[in-house]
């Protein structure tokens, strides 16, 4: 039977496609440290639990298409301490912030239409793209820079008359990055001067390291109509299970437009916004002791990662992520040699190759990402690993 173009061109997760090796090495006794995907281990808020366990309804019963009133309410006095101060009907509820990204694209731009990418990007931002028949348009980053932008005469030139959108991600997946106030301001004046929106994918928010200063897009007042915030619970609170998200903006006539879909779609988990209600809740303490263990972690696997010959990295700000550029000819093929052939006392690594998260063919190909969720102890025996396999891997450069 006859499948789709659409399907068929959409890419395989290049985080997740490698599952089946990992999967056979567990099978053969192997123990494999997961640095390939952004699962945080830090403990879910009880109080999600517990909000769900009281609920003592007879009857599940649909919640609104918008989301309920309650969970928008909690969104609200959270922006708030932001100093962005959005309305009820500025929130719209989503099945995770990958539900509010394929929304925000199939809401503002047509088959053949473009939006720009700062690449390296997260990865979905690629398959949504195809799967709505959007084109996304690289703008390279080099690792060299710490991954920040380009001049701005470098970005205007990817702008043509089917632009839409400037989409990225801020703190960075799979980069790390935290873009200044100077670059957040530029690609402000960029989508002001082009009539373009911008989708700001804003899920790593708390996560911003060093004392570095944060800017988001919802405070750029003077393009606010031009503004498409994308937001999850997900890494924020632990709660990656959960699938709650949102899409936030001042264009009333655009969210009015989204809302379309959310009512196709019906609504979101009725249980998940009821716990997270409660994750809004949550004080500031737990923040704050997350990003002192985040940051613990992020200075051991970059200490870890510049020690070993031949590994090429900048020492991430943001999120829990770090491209590394490897001693290999291939990335992907490392990986699955860690998986297949390799192993340290029976425990082996499995990294996220990189080229799937770049849209400008042979850029990443000797690059991986590496997510630092696992436990101090856990990061250091990963990367002891990592360099082991380094040294002995047969097809370095």
């Amino acid at each position: 039977m006859k499948l789709s173009t659409r399907i068929v061109n959409m890419q395989e997760s290049p985080i997740r496609k490698l599952v089946p090796f990992a999967e056979n090495a567990k099978k053969e006794g192997k123990k494999v440290y997961h640095l390939n995907i952004g699962q945080p281990d830090i403990e879910t808020p009880e109080n999600f639990m517990n909000a769900v366990r009281k609920f003592d309804d007879k009857v599940l019963k649909y919640s609104f298409s918008q989301g309920m009133p309650e969970l928008v309410d909690a969104m609200i006095k959270y922006y708030k301490k932001y100093n962005m101060a959005f309305e009820k009907d500025e929130i719209l509820i989503m099945n995770g912030g990958s539900e509010a990204l394929l929304f925000a694209l199939i809401a503002i731009a047509d088959d053949g239409d473009e939006v720009i990418v700062p690449e390296p990007f997260y990865t979905n931002y690629n398959g949504f793209g195809s799967a709505v028949g959007v084109n996304v348009v690289p703008i390279t980053t080099e690792a060299s820079k710490g991954f920040h932008l380009p001049a701005k005469e470098e970005i205007i030139k990817a702008i043509n008359s089917k632009s839409r959108a400037i989409l990225l991600s801020n703190p960075g997946n799979p980069t790390g990055v935290v873009y200044t106030k100077k670059e957040v301001q530029m690609l402000a004046d960029i989508a002001k001067e082009y009539n373009l929106y911008v989708i700001a994918d804003e899920v790593y928010r708390e996560f911003v390291y060093d004392n570095l200063e944060y800017t988001s897009f919802g405070n750029i007042s003077e393009i606010q109509d031009h503004v498409i915030i994308v937001d999850s619970v997900s890494k924020r609170f632990s709660a990656c299970g959960a699938r709650i998200g949102a899409v936030l903006s001042k264009n009333k006539e655009l969210m009015k437009q989204i809302l379309k879909l959310c009512q196709g779609r019906l609504c979101c988990p009725t249980l998940e916004q009821i716990g997270a209600v409660e994750l809004y809740n949550v004080s500031d303490d737990y923040f704050n002791a997350v990003l002192v263990e985040y940051q613990k972690r992020r200075d051991i696997v970059f200490e870890g990662l510049s020690s070993i010959p031949g590994v090429i990295c900048e020492r991430p700000t943001g999120a829990f992520y770090v491209i590394a550029k490897l001693p290999v000819i291939n990335a992907e093929e490392f990986v699955i040699w860690m998986l297949k052939d390799f192993s340290v006392d029976n425990e082996t690594v499995m990294l996220a190759p990189a080229e799937g998260f770049y849209a400008t063919p042979g850029l990443g190909k000797d690059e991986a990402r590496i997510a630092y969720i696992l436990n101090e102890d856990d990061l250091r025996k990963s990367m002891n690993i990592l360099k082991i396999a380094l040294e002995k891997y047969p097809q370095k450069k």
